[in-house]
């Protein structure tokens, strides 16, 4: 009997336990769905914050880049108006660049005209500068015939000159000739004359100291007065015979 009290007190306890479990699984299944539904609304809500966010995020990337396209196309518009302007500066330019390039053409074409007309006159001075070159030229052959001709003449004249003066110079020397000849002829003469004339002086003091001495025999010795005549004879013969 005791055996049964305690199944009986343990299946109260545990049907007890079961009734306990049962409330509380109803009770949390209650709350879990409640929680459930809550946690899904605020999935939803969260999921539409998200998705606003997300809009937002996305309008504030629109913004984003719809500003950058405005920066874009005002930089395009600011480029193209670089470019515009840029274009009517070069536009300046290039109508600049064509009036000098009319202007140098017309500059060349008036340069040309003139070289048109400087070639002409010099063509023209040219020719004239030929004729006169070649009146030149026959006068220059004109006077060298004539220098020639002159040279011609004056080497004849030379030449007759030189025999002028060859045919003096000979009898210029042939008179210095016949002077020299004549001067040592009259030196010849002069000399012989003298030669006689000392002779002469000598013969004559020799007959002085001849007589001289004949005078001193006379009065020293009568007797040799003839002899003395016939050696002084003897010495006049002798010294004849030397001069011839």
């Amino acid at each position: 009997m005791a055996i049964k009290k305690k199944k009986k007190t343990k299946y109260k306890k545990e049907s007890g336990k079961l009734a306990k479990i049962a409330s509380f699984t109803t009770s949390s299944l209650s709350s879990a769905f409640s929680n459930y539904k809550k946690n899904k609304e605020l999935q939803k809500i969260k999921a539409i914050k998200l998705q606003k966010l997300e809009e937002k995020n996305q309008i504030l990337k629109d913004r984003k880049e719809l500003k950058a396209w405005e920066e874009r196309l005002i930089k395009e518009s600011n480029k193209i108006k670089f470019n515009e302007d840029e274009l009517r500066n070069k536009e300046k330019e290039i109508k600049l660049k064509e009036e000098k390039q009319r202007i140098e053409n017309d500059r060349l074409v008036k340069k040309d005209e003139d070289l048109i007309i400087v070639t002409k006159e010099l063509r023209e001075k040219e020719k004239q500068l030929k004729i006169r070159e070649e009146e030149q030229n026959r006068k220059d052959i004109d006077l060298k015939v004539r220098e020639d001709e002159q040279k011609q003449k004056e080497l004849k004249e030379q030449r007759r000159r030189n025999r002028e003066l060859k045919v003096l110079k000979e009898e210029e020397d042939k008179k210095k000739q016949l002077e020299y000849v004549k001067i040592k002829e009259w030196e010849e003469k002069f000399d012989r004359e003298q030669k006689l004339k000392e002779q002469e002086e000598i013969r004559r003091e020799q007959r002085l100291i001849q007589k001289e001495n004949e005078k001193k025999a006379k009065f020293e010795n009568p007797d040799n007065d003839s002899n003395n005549q016939v050696s002084g004879l003897e010495k006049f013969s002798i010294d004849k015979s030397k001069e011839n």
